[in-house]
Protein backbone atom coordinates (compact mmCIF):
# COMPACT_ATOMS: atom_id res chain seq x y z
CA UNK A 1 0.00 0.00 0.00
CA UNK A 2 1.22 3.50 -0.88
CA UNK A 3 1.93 5.52 2.26
CA UNK A 4 2.10 9.05 0.91
CA UNK A 5 0.37 11.10 -1.74
CA UNK A 6 1.32 14.27 -3.54
CA UNK A 7 0.08 17.62 -2.29
CA UNK A 8 -0.48 20.76 -4.34
CA UNK A 9 -0.52 22.97 -1.29
CA UNK A 10 3.01 24.32 -1.51
CA UNK A 11 3.00 27.22 -3.98
CA UNK A 12 1.39 24.98 -6.57
CA UNK A 13 4.25 22.44 -6.57
CA UNK A 14 3.22 18.83 -5.83
CA UNK A 15 5.34 17.38 -3.04
CA UNK A 16 5.06 14.42 -0.70
CA UNK A 17 2.96 15.36 2.31
CA UNK A 18 5.76 14.78 4.86
CA UNK A 19 7.90 17.34 3.00
CA UNK A 20 5.12 19.91 3.13
CA UNK A 21 4.53 19.17 6.82
CA UNK A 22 8.19 19.83 7.63
CA UNK A 23 8.55 22.71 5.18
CA UNK A 24 9.29 25.50 7.66
CA UNK A 25 12.51 23.78 8.72
CA UNK A 26 13.58 23.21 5.12
CA UNK A 27 12.77 26.77 4.07
CA UNK A 28 14.76 28.14 7.01
CA UNK A 29 17.78 25.94 6.27
CA UNK A 30 21.04 27.82 6.73
CA UNK A 31 23.54 27.12 3.98
CA UNK A 32 27.21 28.07 4.31
CA UNK A 33 29.49 29.51 1.62
CA UNK A 34 31.48 26.28 1.29
CA UNK A 35 28.43 24.01 1.07
CA UNK A 36 27.74 22.37 -2.29
CA UNK A 37 24.21 21.71 -3.54
CA UNK A 38 23.53 19.05 -6.18
CA UNK A 39 20.06 19.56 -7.59
CA UNK A 40 18.14 17.81 -10.34
CA UNK A 41 14.66 16.94 -11.41
CA UNK A 42 14.10 13.37 -10.11
CA UNK A 43 15.85 10.62 -12.09
CA UNK A 44 18.18 12.93 -14.01
CA UNK A 45 21.53 11.61 -12.77
CA UNK A 46 21.55 12.78 -9.17
CA UNK A 47 23.23 9.75 -7.58
CA UNK A 48 25.79 9.55 -10.38
CA UNK A 49 26.76 13.18 -9.86
CA UNK A 50 26.90 12.74 -6.09
CA UNK A 51 29.34 9.85 -6.45
CA UNK A 52 31.52 11.81 -8.88
CA UNK A 53 31.61 14.81 -6.55
CA UNK A 54 32.48 12.71 -3.50
CA UNK A 55 35.34 11.04 -5.37
CA UNK A 56 36.66 14.41 -6.55
CA UNK A 57 36.58 15.76 -3.01
CA UNK A 58 38.45 12.69 -1.74
CA UNK A 59 41.09 12.52 -4.45
CA UNK A 60 39.58 9.46 -6.12
CA UNK A 61 39.98 7.35 -2.97
CA UNK A 62 37.31 4.66 -3.31
CA UNK A 63 37.60 3.52 0.31
CA UNK A 64 36.88 6.99 1.70
CA UNK A 65 33.83 7.24 -0.52
CA UNK A 66 32.58 3.89 0.80
CA UNK A 67 32.35 5.32 4.31
CA UNK A 68 28.55 5.21 4.12
CA UNK A 69 25.55 5.06 1.76
CA UNK A 70 24.91 8.02 -0.53
CA UNK A 71 21.96 9.29 1.50
CA UNK A 72 24.13 9.41 4.65
CA UNK A 73 27.18 11.01 3.06
CA UNK A 74 25.18 13.61 1.11
CA UNK A 75 21.76 14.06 2.73
CA UNK A 76 18.57 14.79 0.78
CA UNK A 77 17.61 18.27 2.01
CA UNK A 78 13.81 18.17 1.84
CA UNK A 79 13.04 14.47 2.23
CA UNK A 80 11.11 13.44 5.32
CA UNK A 81 9.41 10.08 5.40
CA UNK A 82 7.32 8.43 8.12
CA UNK A 83 8.96 5.53 9.95
CA UNK A 84 12.16 5.96 7.93
CA UNK A 85 15.64 7.18 8.80
CA UNK A 86 16.33 10.73 9.99
CA UNK A 87 14.91 13.48 7.75
CA UNK A 88 17.51 15.02 5.45
CA UNK A 89 17.22 18.37 7.21
CA UNK A 90 18.00 16.73 10.57
CA UNK A 91 21.09 15.01 9.19
CA UNK A 92 22.31 18.25 7.66
CA UNK A 93 21.78 20.21 10.87
CA UNK A 94 24.04 17.69 12.64
CA UNK A 95 26.81 17.98 10.04
CA UNK A 96 29.59 20.56 10.05
CA UNK A 97 30.24 22.42 6.79
CA UNK A 98 31.38 21.93 4.13
CA UNK A 99 28.43 19.72 3.29
CA UNK A 100 27.35 18.15 0.01
CA UNK A 101 23.57 18.40 -0.19
CA UNK A 102 21.04 16.80 -2.52
CA UNK A 103 17.75 18.38 -3.57
CA UNK A 104 15.04 18.07 -6.21
CA UNK A 105 13.43 21.41 -5.35
CA UNK A 106 12.54 23.74 -8.22
CA UNK A 107 14.44 26.99 -8.02
CA UNK A 108 11.51 28.99 -6.60
CA UNK A 109 11.37 26.70 -3.55
CA UNK A 110 15.09 26.52 -2.84
CA UNK A 111 16.00 28.06 0.54
CA UNK A 112 17.27 31.60 -0.01
CA UNK A 113 20.36 31.01 2.12
CA UNK A 114 22.00 29.14 -0.80
CA UNK A 115 21.95 32.34 -2.83
CA UNK A 116 22.69 34.68 0.09
CA UNK A 117 25.86 32.78 1.02
CA UNK A 118 27.00 32.16 -2.54
CA UNK A 119 27.03 28.38 -2.16
CA UNK A 120 28.02 26.47 -5.28
CA UNK A 121 25.20 24.65 -7.09
CA UNK A 122 25.55 21.83 -9.60
CA UNK A 123 22.41 21.31 -11.67
CA UNK A 124 22.03 18.25 -13.90
CA UNK A 125 19.35 18.10 -16.58
CA UNK A 126 18.28 15.06 -18.60
CA UNK A 127 16.30 15.01 -21.83
CA UNK A 128 12.60 14.73 -20.99
CA UNK A 129 11.87 11.54 -22.90
CA UNK A 130 14.44 9.49 -21.00
CA UNK A 131 13.64 11.37 -17.81
CA UNK A 132 9.95 10.46 -17.89
CA UNK A 133 10.70 6.80 -18.64
CA UNK A 134 13.11 6.59 -15.71
CA UNK A 135 10.71 8.42 -13.40
CA UNK A 136 7.87 6.08 -14.39
CA UNK A 137 9.83 3.00 -13.34
CA UNK A 138 10.97 4.74 -10.17
CA UNK A 139 7.39 5.61 -9.23
CA UNK A 140 6.48 1.97 -9.74
CA UNK A 141 9.15 0.67 -7.38
CA UNK A 142 9.10 3.48 -4.81
CA UNK A 143 6.31 2.62 -2.38
CA UNK A 144 6.41 6.12 -0.89
CA UNK A 145 5.54 7.79 -4.19
CA UNK A 146 1.92 7.88 -5.41
CA UNK A 147 0.81 5.08 -7.74
CA UNK A 148 2.00 5.98 -11.25
CA UNK A 149 -0.90 4.33 -13.06
CA UNK A 150 -0.56 3.22 -16.70
CA UNK A 151 2.22 4.55 -18.90
CA UNK A 152 -0.06 6.49 -21.27
CA UNK A 153 -1.66 8.58 -18.51
CA UNK A 154 1.68 9.02 -16.74
CA UNK A 155 3.21 10.44 -19.91
CA UNK A 156 0.30 12.86 -20.25
CA UNK A 157 0.74 14.01 -16.63
CA UNK A 158 4.44 14.58 -17.27
CA UNK A 159 3.61 16.72 -20.31
CA UNK A 160 0.98 18.69 -18.42
CA UNK A 161 2.19 22.25 -17.79
CA UNK A 162 0.74 21.98 -14.28
CA UNK A 163 2.43 18.65 -13.75
CA UNK A 164 0.89 16.45 -11.09
CA UNK A 165 4.07 14.45 -10.55
CA UNK A 166 6.08 15.02 -7.40
CA UNK A 167 8.40 18.03 -7.58
CA UNK A 168 6.31 19.56 -10.32
CA UNK A 169 6.83 20.26 -13.99
CA UNK A 170 10.03 19.05 -15.66
CA UNK A 171 9.77 21.99 -18.06
CA UNK A 172 9.62 24.64 -15.36
CA UNK A 173 12.33 22.88 -13.34
CA UNK A 174 14.96 22.83 -16.08
CA UNK A 175 14.04 26.32 -17.29
CA UNK A 176 14.23 27.82 -13.81
CA UNK A 177 17.86 26.89 -13.20
CA UNK A 178 18.87 27.55 -16.83
CA UNK A 179 17.62 31.14 -16.67
CA UNK A 180 19.59 31.78 -13.47
CA UNK A 181 22.81 29.93 -14.33
CA UNK A 182 24.71 33.03 -15.42
CA UNK A 183 23.48 35.12 -12.49
CA UNK A 184 24.19 32.57 -9.76
CA UNK A 185 27.02 30.24 -8.82
CA UNK A 186 25.52 27.40 -10.89
CA UNK A 187 27.25 24.77 -13.03
CA UNK A 188 24.59 23.48 -15.43
CA UNK A 189 25.32 19.99 -16.75
CA UNK A 190 23.57 17.60 -19.11
CA UNK A 191 23.16 13.88 -18.46
CA UNK A 192 23.78 13.19 -22.16
CA UNK A 193 27.12 15.04 -22.10
CA UNK A 194 28.16 13.03 -19.06
CA UNK A 195 27.35 9.77 -20.85
CA UNK A 196 29.07 10.84 -24.06
CA UNK A 197 32.32 12.00 -22.46
CA UNK A 198 32.45 11.37 -18.70
CA UNK A 199 36.11 12.36 -18.38
CA UNK A 200 35.45 15.80 -19.87
CA UNK A 201 32.44 16.45 -17.64
CA UNK A 202 34.19 15.18 -14.51
CA UNK A 203 37.00 17.64 -15.21
CA UNK A 204 34.42 20.42 -15.57
CA UNK A 205 32.97 19.52 -12.18
CA UNK A 206 36.43 19.36 -10.61
CA UNK A 207 37.35 22.77 -12.00
CA UNK A 208 34.09 24.23 -10.67
CA UNK A 209 34.96 22.83 -7.25
CA UNK A 210 38.50 24.20 -7.42
CA UNK A 211 40.20 20.81 -7.75
CA UNK A 212 42.81 19.61 -10.22
CA UNK A 213 42.67 15.95 -11.18
CA UNK A 214 45.70 14.08 -12.44
CA UNK A 215 45.11 11.78 -15.39
CA UNK A 216 45.36 8.72 -13.14
CA UNK A 217 42.83 10.05 -10.63
CA UNK A 218 40.50 11.15 -13.42
CA UNK A 219 40.60 7.74 -15.07
CA UNK A 220 39.97 6.08 -11.71
CA UNK A 221 36.90 8.26 -11.07
CA UNK A 222 35.59 7.48 -14.56
CA UNK A 223 35.87 3.74 -13.88
CA UNK A 224 34.38 3.95 -10.38
CA UNK A 225 31.34 5.84 -11.65
CA UNK A 226 30.37 3.74 -14.63
CA UNK A 227 26.80 2.50 -14.42
CA UNK A 228 27.89 -1.09 -13.87
CA UNK A 229 30.35 -0.14 -11.12
CA UNK A 230 27.78 1.94 -9.27
CA UNK A 231 25.08 -0.70 -9.65
CA UNK A 232 27.37 -3.17 -7.87
CA UNK A 233 28.45 -0.68 -5.19
CA UNK A 234 26.30 -1.10 -2.05
CA UNK A 235 27.26 2.41 -0.95
CA UNK A 236 25.82 3.92 -4.14
CA UNK A 237 23.01 1.64 -5.30
CA UNK A 238 20.54 2.34 -2.45
CA UNK A 239 20.45 -1.35 -1.53
CA UNK A 240 20.45 -0.22 2.13
CA UNK A 241 16.96 1.26 1.70
CA UNK A 242 14.44 -1.26 3.11
CA UNK A 243 12.06 -3.20 0.91
CA UNK A 244 9.14 -1.45 2.59
CA UNK A 245 10.20 1.64 0.63
CA UNK A 246 11.80 0.28 -2.57
CA UNK A 247 10.19 -2.75 -4.22
CA UNK A 248 13.17 -4.21 -6.08
CA UNK A 249 11.00 -6.92 -7.63
CA UNK A 250 9.63 -4.12 -9.82
CA UNK A 251 12.87 -2.32 -10.67
CA UNK A 252 16.31 -1.55 -9.31
CA UNK A 253 17.00 2.00 -8.12
CA UNK A 254 19.72 2.16 -10.79
CA UNK A 255 17.77 0.69 -13.70
CA UNK A 256 19.55 1.42 -17.02
CA UNK A 257 21.19 4.83 -17.05
CA UNK A 258 21.05 5.06 -20.84
CA UNK A 259 20.42 7.75 -23.42
CA UNK A 260 17.71 6.85 -25.91
CA UNK A 261 15.83 4.20 -23.90
CA UNK A 262 12.72 6.28 -24.59
CA UNK A 263 12.60 4.64 -28.04
CA UNK A 264 11.58 1.42 -26.30
CA UNK A 265 8.63 3.08 -24.56
CA UNK A 266 7.10 5.91 -26.60
CA UNK A 267 4.92 4.72 -29.47
CA UNK A 268 5.25 6.63 -32.78
CA UNK A 269 2.01 8.44 -31.96
CA UNK A 270 3.15 9.30 -28.43
CA UNK A 271 6.50 10.49 -29.73
CA UNK A 272 4.91 12.75 -32.33
CA UNK A 273 2.61 14.29 -29.73
CA UNK A 274 5.50 14.69 -27.31
CA UNK A 275 7.69 16.38 -29.94
CA UNK A 276 4.95 18.88 -30.77
CA UNK A 277 4.30 19.64 -27.12
CA UNK A 278 8.02 19.90 -26.35
CA UNK A 279 8.68 22.38 -29.16
CA UNK A 280 5.78 24.56 -28.04
CA UNK A 281 6.58 24.45 -24.34
CA UNK A 282 10.32 25.05 -24.75
CA UNK A 283 9.98 27.76 -27.40
CA UNK A 284 10.78 30.47 -24.86
CA UNK A 285 13.96 28.81 -23.58
CA UNK A 286 16.56 27.38 -25.94
CA UNK A 287 18.16 24.69 -23.77
CA UNK A 288 20.29 22.39 -25.98
CA UNK A 289 18.85 19.01 -25.02
CA UNK A 290 19.84 15.92 -26.98
CA UNK A 291 17.62 12.86 -27.23
CA UNK A 292 20.29 10.56 -28.67
CA UNK A 293 24.10 10.59 -28.64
Amino acid sequence: MRRAICSTSLRGIPLLKPIVTDWERVNAFQAFPDDLLIVTYPKAGTTWTQEIVDLILHGGDAEKVRRGPTQIRMPFLEISLPNASLPGITRLEKMDPPRVIKSHLPIQLLPKSFWETGSKVIYVARNPKDNVVSYFYFDQMNLIQPEPGPWSSYLKRFMDGKCKLCWGSWYEHVKGYWKEKDKRNILYLFFEDMKENPAREIQRIAKFLGHHLSEDILNNIVQLTTFDAMRENPMANYSSVPGTIFDRKVSDFLRKGEVGDWKNHLSPEENAAFEKHYMETMSDCAIPFRFVI
